[in-house]
């Protein structure tokens, strides 16, 4: 796990009670001093309270803490639930004596049971209290489901000599296509920026990672990205220049931890990086690739290992945007099992079926038609997938 070293920030999980397994289910990220925030939500129309009620509070700039809770989503549970998040919210100012406004709630977990937030309030004292800058491990296996490994990354920029951090924890192993922005991501920085800037960049870092993953053509109803800077790098985004190094850090940190989410799916044996170029325009090569990605048949011939092209190809046509049906190319890896929509031998199926046994791949799709190009991440379908999610509830 990569040293946190982001100033100002203090973070923290616990156990209280939420989960059957007793595992950590409540964590706290915090600043010592309120941070400029920005968010980015699910556009599922079907929401948690949690995600309305941070909207409202970002509307302010400001937030200095975000409490999660993990193994409930709170979710489809009337005005209860909105009573419950603006509890979770009361009780984390409390602990950490702060405004209350400065609070930001997420939730993440079983969609339509009602959240017991009483066992959240009496645990908040003691992770309150027990928050340090080393805890954000802690923090990443507190808002764990059905994760196997905490996710998080740390990455430095400079400006002006000055060295600034940004921290990112995430979450999500299924129910995953968040189109933002069950999927959460916090990011902490102490770089200095205003809200604007912040808003823009992190918009356009979503969009160019976790808006380019899917595990299973799911968009869960909590999914969000928030970011909180506090400044206290001494590192101050003032110029124009200034905003593409830090969107280049951001990015870094968003791209990676997307990767991990895959990597991390349910059941997941392959990281598969889909890549799609000479299409009409960028947006045509999107829709292609994200069709290709969310293909059952296509992750299960992954897990397979089976080079069925046929399967991709077939994806394609039916992705609904132009393509010349007799000018694709299909690549795994480096190996060329497709030219000019036929392919190419048994001794190139073989060599791609090597490729199929690595633990990680690309599949490049040239439609060989214009200049549009973009890389969607995939994950294979296994038995284990069909096993963790008929079982989730129980």
């Amino acid at each position: 796990m990569e040293e946190i070293v982001c100033k100002g920030f203090k973070a923290g999980g616990v156990a209280s009670g939420l989960k059957k397994n007793g595992n950590k289910d409540l964590g706290i990220l915090y600043s010592e001093k309120p941070a400029v925030g920005a968010g980015v939500f699910t556009k599922n129309l079907i929401q948690a309270s949690s995600v309305g009620y941070d909207r409202e509070c970002l509307n302010n700039g400001e937030c200095q803490a975000i409490i999660v809770n993990s193994g409930n989503a709170n979710c489809c549970t009337g005005e209860r639930g909105m009573q419950d998040t603006i509890a979770m919210a009361k009780s984390a100012a409390s602990g950490l004596g702060i405004e209350e406004s400065l609070v930001l709630v997420a939730s993440t977990g079983v969609i339509g049971e009602p959240l017991p937030v009483e066992k959240i309030e009496t645990a908040v004292p003691v992770l309150a209290g027990g928050l340090t800058s080393k805890g954000f491990t802690d923090f990443a296996e507190s808002i764990m489901t059905t994760d196997t490994v905490p996710k998080i990354v740390s990455k430095q920029g400079e400006l002006d000599g000055k060295t600034y951090t940004v921290t990112g924890v995430a979450k999500g192993a299924g129910m995953i296509q968040p189109n933002m922005a069950t999927m959460l991501c916090f990011v902490c920085t102490d770089i200095g920026v205003s809200q604007d800037v912040l808003k823009k960049a992190l918009a356009a870092g979503v969009d160019r990672s976790f808006n380019r993953i899917t595990i299973d053509g799911d968009t869960s109803t909590n999914d969000m990205v928030v970011v909180m800077a506090n400044g206290l790098s001494g590192a101050e985004v003032s110029k124009s220049i200034h905003k593409n190094i830090f969107q280049e850090v951001l990015d870094d940190v968003l791209i990676s931890l997307a990767k991990m989410v895959v990597k991390d799916g349910e059941g997941a044996t392959k990281l598969v990086e889909i890549k799609v170029k000479g299409a009409g325009s960028d947006k045509d090569a999107y829709i292609i690739a994200d069709t290709v990605a969310n293909s059952n048949l296509v992750k299960t011939a992954f897990f397979g290992e089976d080079a069925n092209w046929g399967r991709i190809i077939g994806a394609v046509g039916r992705a609904g945007v132009p393509v010349s049906p007799n000018t694709i190319d299909i690549y795994f890896n480096d190996i060329i099992m497709v030219k000019n929509s036929m392919g190419c031998g048994d001794a190139a199926e073989a060599e791609a079926t090597k490729v199929l046994k690595e633990s990680e791949f690309a599949v490049t799709i040239d439609l060989n038609m214009g200049t549009g190009e973009t890389t969607v991440f995939t994950c294979d379908f296994s038995l284990d997938y069909v096993r963790i999610n008929a079982d989730y509830r129980s």
